[in-house]
């Protein structure tokens, strides 16, 4: 009896600690639950929910400024005028005149071939020359004889006919004898290989004592770069505003800039446009001429190229970074008198990247949202934040023109239906 008493005491203290364990978790999770439930109202709104106070900003004005319309693509450089310098006679090279890349002016001579077996053939054709020349100053004498003797009826008609086309004979054979002469002139002259362009020299190829063949044998390559020509390709619904402008007084400007875009390497203008589209991609060649003294721009080197091809003075800019894309177009938020935002529909007729020319839905001065508008409802407060004094401001970089109520107007009108009209009839994205 005993033992069974002292195990229901046992069994009984196991319980009210299991109870009491339980009663303790339950406080703990509890606790845990409250701090966390807490929390969230003491940091702030979630995001994407609904705020009690200003969701913080960085807003930009809407402003008129000047906007180069630009045009943007990739595009290789090419030497103005390439050569391939050969000997146009065959020989053994004698010299080399020049110095690997060394510039040169046109007809600068750059090696010499041995000229021994050219001028033996020039005195040769100047021997034949002369000969012929005896011979048909001694035909020329018979004739005038012959013309007398016959006049006399001393000779007969038959040795007076010869004696013409004897003389005719030995003048077309003269006329040989000269062309063979000029040519070994010719020949002569072209063991000594001029430049035959002015530009830079590229790698010698065949060195002094080889012997070269005539038109097949490189000795070096010459490259025109100042000026220098860089090519590049547009797209083909781009061709017709490009060919517009073309066509005006002024040449459009070219920029070349580097790899990422951080340098302008030169400026040029365009200087001619291909005759036809290239069916297999939809593109049009464009070929730009840029002076390059310092040499900035090399053969074959692949740069950004910047066509501009008109220029608005006074354009209507939004910051790139405000438009946003919704199912109904693109827009913005703009922040109204009381500081709360809606959505804006606008149109855009082009952009460069950082800002992008209007064509309706909003005024020169209007302020729109740039960062923080993940977490924006339409009315919801914002709070226009100022940047560090690290941070460059918008606007420093780019002046804001002073806006009064009639140039609000003004820029109103001349976009068509009010902004007001416009958020009536959208429906925000």
């Amino acid at each position: 009896m005993p033992d069974s008493s002292h195990r229901s005491t046992q069994k009984s203290s196991k319980k009210l600690w299991l109870v009491i364990v339980l009663l303790c978790m339950a406080v703990l999770a509890g606790w845990w639950w409250t701090q966390t439930s807490v929390e969230p109202s003491q940091k702030g709104p979630r995001r994407g929910g609904s705020f009690m106070g200003a969701v913080p900003v960085n807003a930009q004005q809407v402003r008129l400024e000047r906007f180069a319309v630009q045009l943007k693509a990739l595009g290789t450089v090419t030497p103005w005028s390439a050569v391939q310098v050969t000997s146009q006679v065959s020989g053994e090279l004698d010299q080399v005149l020049f110095t690997e890349g060394q510039q040169v002016e046109k007809g600068t001579l750059l090696a010499q071939i041995d000229p021994r077996s050219y001028q033996a053939a020039l005195l040769q054709a100047q021997g034949a020359l002369e000969e012929t020349r005896a011979q048909l100053a001694s035909a020329e004498l018979d004739l005038k004889r012959y013309e007398g003797l016959y006049k006399d009826d001393s000779i007969a008609r038959q040795t007076l006919e010869q004696q013409r086309a004897a003389v005719a004979q030995y003048r077309g054979s003269l006329k040989v004898r000269e062309a063979q002469r000029d040519q070994a002139g010719l020949d002569v002259e072209r063991t000594r290989i001029v430049a035959p362009i002015s530009g830079r020299l590229g790698l010698r190829a065949v060195d002094a004592g080889n012997y070269v063949s005539a038109a097949s044998t490189e000795l070096v390559s010459i490259t025109q770069d100042n000026p220098i020509a860089v090519t590049f390709t547009i797209a083909e619904h781009e061709l017709q505003a490009v060919l517009q402008a073309y066509q005006q007084a002024e040449p459009l400007r070219v920029q070349a800039w580097n790899r990422d875009e951080t340098q302008l390497l030169a400026e040029g203008v365009l200087d001619s446009i291909d005759n036809q589209v290239d069916v297999n991609t939809g593109s049009v060649r464009l070929k730009a001429r840029f002076d390059n003294p310092t040499q900035m721009l090399f053969p074959n080197q692949f740069v950004n190229v910047r066509l501009q091809v008109t220029v608005h003075e006074q354009a209507l800019l939004v910051p790139a970074d405000a438009i946003q894309f919704g199912t109904q177009g693109r827009f913005v938020w703009q922040i109204k008198d009381d500081n709360t935002v809606v959505v804006q529909p606008i149109e855009i007729i082009t952009s460069d990247g950082t800002s992008s020319m209007l064509r309706s839905g909003l005024a020169a001065g209007d302020w729109v949202v740039v960062e923080g508008v993940d977490r924006l409802r339409t009315g919801s407060q914002v709070e226009r934040v100022t940047l560090s004094a690290d941070e460059p401001s918008e606007e420093s970089e780019h002046s804001v023109p002073a806006v009064t109520p009639e140039l609000q107007k003004k820029s109103r009108g001349e976009q068509g239906a009010s902004p007001a009209a416009e958020r009536k009839s959208t429906t925000a994205p």
